[in-house]
C-alpha cells in the first residue's frame, strides 16, 4: 500500500481506542460518533491488510501487530504536535521576545502592569526593556533595529506608526515650606520662583515654548538630569521643578504638587517602524498596554 493513503484521523482513532479500551469511550474523547471511529479503524485495517484490534463484549484489545503500529502512530501524532508548537513559537505567541525602549517614568509606572497582563495570556513571551532619557536615543534604537517598539513620547515622521496611550500632564513641585494653599499656580507666583530644570531637551523645550507664548520666562537655577534628583532638591527648598506627572512620581513626603497656570502635556504612546515586519507578540503587547491604560482611566473615573 501507499503511505499517502493513511489518514491522521485513522491514526487518532486507533490511538484513542487503544488508550480507552473500547470504541464508545474513544468516540467521546474525539468528540465524534462511535460509528465514525469504527469506520476509521476498519478502513485502516483494510488498507494495511492486518487486524489491529480484537473486538469483544469486554471492549477492544490490540493485537501484537496492532500494538506495534499504535506505538508508531503515537510518535506520528507527537511529531504533529511539535510541528504546530513550532509554528506557534515562530508566531511569537508561545514564545519569542518583545524588545522595548522606554523613558524611566513610563517603564516604572506603565510597563509592569502591561507586561503582567501580557504574561497572564502568553507566559512564554520574553520582554526586554531598555531605559533611555532622550527621544533621539529612542529614535536611533528603533531605526537601527535594536528594539521593536518605543513607549515614550510618540516619535514624529512618516517612517513611524504610533499608538496614542495617554496625555501626561506637567505639574509643578514646590518645597514643603512654600506656604501656598492653592493647588493652582498663577503666572505671577511662577515668575518669582527659582526653577530646577531638566536637562532633557524635549521636557525643557516644551515648557519654554509655552512660557514664551505668554511672554514669560523663569529663572533657571539648576539643570538636572535625573527626575529623582530634581524632586529631592525641591524637598530641600532649593527651588521648584516642573515635571510630567509620571516623572514626578513618587513625590517625596511634604512636597506640594500644583497645577501650572496653563495646561502643558506630553503625549505618551507606542512607536513602531511602519515598514517593519512585526511579530504577533509585539501586537499582543500593544493590546495589553492599551487595555491597561483603559482600565486605569476607568478606575480614575
Amino acid at each position: 500500500m501507499l503511505p499517502t493513503k493513511l489518514k491522521l484521523s485513522q491514526l487518532r482513532a486507533l490511538v484513542a481506542v487503544a488508550e480507552a479500551g473500547n470504541f464508545s469511550e474513544a468516540a467521546l474523547r474525539l468528540e465524534i460518533t462511535q460509528s465514525t471511529v469504527s469506520h476509521a479503524i476498519s478502513t485502516l485495517e483494510d488498507e494495511l491488510g492486518v487486524v489491529l484490534l480484537q473486538r469483544g463484549r469486554h471492549g477492544a484489545q490490540l493485537t501484537p501487530v496492532g500494538a506495534n503500529i499504535t506505538a508508531h502512530a503515537q510518535q506520528v501524532l507527537k511529531l504533529l504536535d511539535s510541528i504546530v508548537s513550532e509554528a506557534d513559537h515562530s508566531k511569537g505567541l508561545q514564545g519569542g521576545t518583545v524588545r522595548i525602549a522606554a523613558f524611566r517614568s513610563v517603564a516604572t509606572h506603565l510597563l509592569p502592569v502591561a507586561i503582567a497582563r501580557l504574561h497572564s495570556r502568553y507566559p512564554n513571551i520574553t520582554v526586554t526593556i531598555t531605559e533611555l532619557d532622550e527621544l533621539y536615543q529612542l529614535r536611533r534604537h528603533l531605526q537601527q533595529g535594536h528594539v521593536d517598539i518605543c513607549v515614550a513620547e510618540m516619535l514624529c515622521g512618516d517612517e513611524f506608526e504610533t499608538v496614542h496611550i495617554l496625555e501626561d500632564e506637567y505639574v509643578a513641585l514646590l518645597p514643603p515650606d512654600s506656604g501656598l494653599r492653592d493647588a493652582q499656580l498663577t503666572l505671577e507666583t511662577l515668575r518669582g520662583l527659582p526653577l530646577i530644570a531638566s536637562t532633557h531637551n524635549s521636557c525643557y523645550s516644551r515648557i519654554q515654548e509655552q512660557l514664551q507664548k505668554m511672554e514669560n520666562t523663569l529663572k533657571v537655577c539648576y539643570r538636572i538630569r535625573q527626575d529623582s534628583t530634581m524632586t529631592s532638591m525641591v524637598k530641600q527648598g532649593l527651588g521648584i521643578a516642573i515635571l510630567p506627572r509620571l516623572a514626578a512620581e513618587p513625590v517625596p513626603e511634604g512636597v506640594q504638587v500644583c497645577r501650572l497656570p496653563l495646561p502643558v502635556y506630553r503625549p505618551i504612546g507606542a512607536s513602531l517602524l511602519r515598514d517593519a515586519l512585526h511579530t504577533p507578540a509585539v501586537y499582543a503587547f500593544l493590546d495589553a498596554l492599551k487595555e491597561t491604560n483603559d482600565l486605569n482611566q476607568q478606575q480614575a473615573v
